[in-house]
């Protein structure tokens, strides 16, 4: 079984300072370990809000680290520090309009300022990169969707797509926990790896 490569990007100028910790990389390392069962490696980075500096981190993350999957937090609103988008775009062969349309519609069953977010999700050379919100809370609704008190899926969360958008890729073939996250892929592309 293949190993997927993660890189996690916390932009925040306040936290790069160490004026306070961090919380996105955690929230997000604790959700991916509760949703994949796929093993994966993590490369993290806390940084700036610096156009700059985001740039060259998502270029490294893909172009030297080798990372599948970049997942940013941070720095999406329309505050004039708020440069993640800008950056990400900066770097991306192709633009996947989806990811931010569906994090929006998500988002929008919580809170109305939703539609102030311009989150994107992109891909440079084999990597995916998606632009995520910065509160713990709205990274788990995000990725996994909007649930009813059942926890059946109401509104598709966009992990659900990760894992095909990877194999499309050519990356590792990426499995999720069900209960967490149900991943989807035609039934052309599902591989049982167990055989």
């Amino acid at each position: 079984m293949n190993t997927l490569h993660i890189g996690l990007v916390s932009i925040s100028d306040r936290a790069s300072a160490g004026v306070y910790q961090d919380q996105g990389i955690p929230a997000l390392e604790a959700w991916l370990s509760s949703a994949l069962i796929t093993p994966f490696t993590l490369e993290t980075r806390v940084i700036p809000d610096e156009q700059g500096v985001i740039e060259r981190t998502l270029c490294e993350l893909v172009d030297d680290a080798g990372c599948h999957l970049v997942l940013t937090t941070g720095g999406t609103g329309p505050a004039r520090r708020d440069v993640t988008p800008d950056a990400t775009l900066a770097i991306a062969d192709r633009v996947m309009p989806g990811f931010g349309e569906q994090m929006r519609q998500i988002s929008l069953h919580y809170v109305p300022t939703a539609i102030l977010s311009r989150q994107v999700g992109v891909i440079r050379k084999q990597a995916l990169i998606i632009n995520l919100p910065g509160q713990p809370k709205s990274i788990k609704e995000t990725l996994e969707g909007v649930k009813d008190e059942q926890g059946k899926v109401q509104v598709h969360g966009i992990f659900a797509s990760v894992p095909y958008c990877i194999q499309l890729l050519d990356g590792p073939y990426v499995e999720t926990h069900q209960t967490v996250v149900a991943s989807f892929r035609p039934k052309s592309a599902i591989i049982n790896i167990n055989n």
